[in-house]
């Protein structure tokens, strides 16, 4: 990439001479006749270099030296002047001056000076990008959530790939599962990880106050806005916003949702002016949104636009490996919580039952279970009978009589459906054998086998 130049100089003669010499050289070259006008350009800009006289009216270079000293430290600033002297060269170091340039100078001279600040400006900026990975990987050794299920370890793979980037981020499985917990792994893997991180549970709200909890509310809007309220999505601002049982929403939310994502602004219950929002967001749920959107439940078009990159936990039943991990997380967890440090241990049986149970609730019944045990032992050792009878005893499957007596039978089905059918066409055989598309001579014998011959 060319390196980008902005020259600042009052005479300009002298910038579209720096201009000719510095585009030849390979560099993008911007210009502006006073520090004012310097000053309005860097933020649209962000030079890699600026090259500037330090005799200007209004804003001098010293000026400008600071304010771009202030927005980016890593800029390289070089400062010309004709009139030089020692006290102002060694003020314009102190103030973190790149180089003192005095006039005149040679070509040579200055396209070797502005090669070499390019050069530190790459050198700091990959500086930066390694010091940037160095810290996501050790947060991620750090924050990695408990697991080695080979499934659940791609899930990781895959959160720690998109977390450095905007991407929105879809996060499906069922109940349980440990889906906002992957949330905050993305979010404290990401370059928003000093901003705040922000959580809706969609489910868990009426739809009016869901509303007013998301995009927010001016004074007046509806009974008891009594002042006007910022939505979660711009308090959010410079970090994470999780939207947990998004399929939850009322379809009027999706719309309004869906709006707020494509244009990245939020318009407040009963206001006009829309408000820029700046922050990432990942959605979860446990439902089939597919399936929803074929009932016409969820909006096609939200969908997408939430399914960039989907992450989707595997149950805790397909995760047997992972529950010794777990359950010692857990335990260790609670003894430092609230046991002042003394641990508990499950006795020697108790992991062949915890890894042959189904759980249905998923990692929260299994962290609810152990937190059982833990306030129920007395001792260091978690006997069996401290869990909850329904993992250490789980009901047998019903036998096949009993099943039988719960699921009817074909026959009984044809049955309720042959009586239902003579009953609509008034008990006429014939029509009734017509409508079942059978023979009358078969509705006959079916109707002596279930004894309805009088039907």
């Amino acid at each position: 990439m060319r390196p980008k130049v902005l020259v600042v100089d009052d005479e300009r003669g002298i910038l579209d001479t720096l201009e000719i010499l510095l585009r030849g050289e390979a560099f993008e070259v911007t210009t502006a006749q006073s520090g004012r006008d310097a000053l309005t350009q860097i933020g649209e800009l962000s030079p890699d270099i600026v090259l500037t006289d330090i005799r200007m009216p209004g804003v001098s270079g010293l000026d400008l030296l600071t304010a771009v000293r202030q927005r980016d430290p890593e800029v390289p600033v070089i400062l010309m002047t004709a009139q030089a002297s020692l006290q102002s060269a060694v003020q314009a170091v102190n103030q973190g001056a790149f180089y003192y340039l005095q006039k005149p100078f040679s070509n040579d001279e200055l396209v070797a000076l502005c090669r070499r600040a390019a050069e530190a400006r790459e050198l700091k900026r990959e500086n930066q990008a390694l010091k940037r990975e160095i810290h996501r990987r050790d947060q991620s050794r750090a924050l990695r959530p408990v697991g080695g299920n080979r499934a659940f370890l791609e899930v990781l793979k895959l959160a720690e790939t998109v977390a450095p980037t905007d991407s929105t981020v879809l996060i499906t499985g069922e109940s349980g599962t440990g889906k906002e917990i992957v949330a905050r792994y993305v979010h404290d893997l990401s370059e928003r990880e000093s901003g705040p991180f922000v959580s809706v549970n969609c489910g868990a709200l009426p739809e009016t106050l869901l509303e007013s909890e998301l995009f927010g509310h001016v004074k007046g809007s509806f009974t008891g806005a009594v002042k006007d309220k910022q939505g979660l999505l711009v308090v959010a601002r410079g970090g994470t916003f999780f939207l947990d049982e998004v399929a939850e929403m009322s379809p009027a939310l999706q719309v309004k949702l869906l709006r707020t994502l494509q244009e990245r602004e939020v318009v407040p219950v009963g206001a006009t002016e829309p408000i820029p929002i700046d922050v990432r967001v990942i959605a979860a749920t446990n439902r089939d949104l597919e399936q929803e959107m074929r009932r016409g439940t969820f909006r096609s078009d939200l969908y997408y636009r939430l399914n960039v990159i989907t992450l989707h936990l595997p149950p805790l039943r397909e995760r047997g490996d992972d529950i010794p991990l777990l359950a010692d997380y857990f335990l260790k967890r609670f003894a430092a919580e609230r046991d002042g440090g003394r641990a508990r241990r499950l006795c020697e049986g108790a992991l062949p039952v915890l890894q042959g149970y189904d759980w249905p609730g998923n990692v929260r019944e299994l962290e609810n279970a152990l937190e059982r045990a833990a306030v129920l032992s007395e001792s260091d050792v978690i006997e069996l009978d401290a869990l909850p009878s329904r993992i250490v005893s789980p009901p047998s499957p019903p036998l096949v009589s009993e099943r039988a007596a719960a699921n009817p039978t074909l026959e009984t089905i044809e049955r309720a459906y042959i009586l239902w059918v003579l009953h609509a066409e008034g008990g006429n055989k014939a029509r009734a054998a017509e409508v079942l598309g059978i023979d009358p001579s078969t509705l006959y014998r079916k109707l002596n086998r279930y004894g309805l011959v009088e039907a």
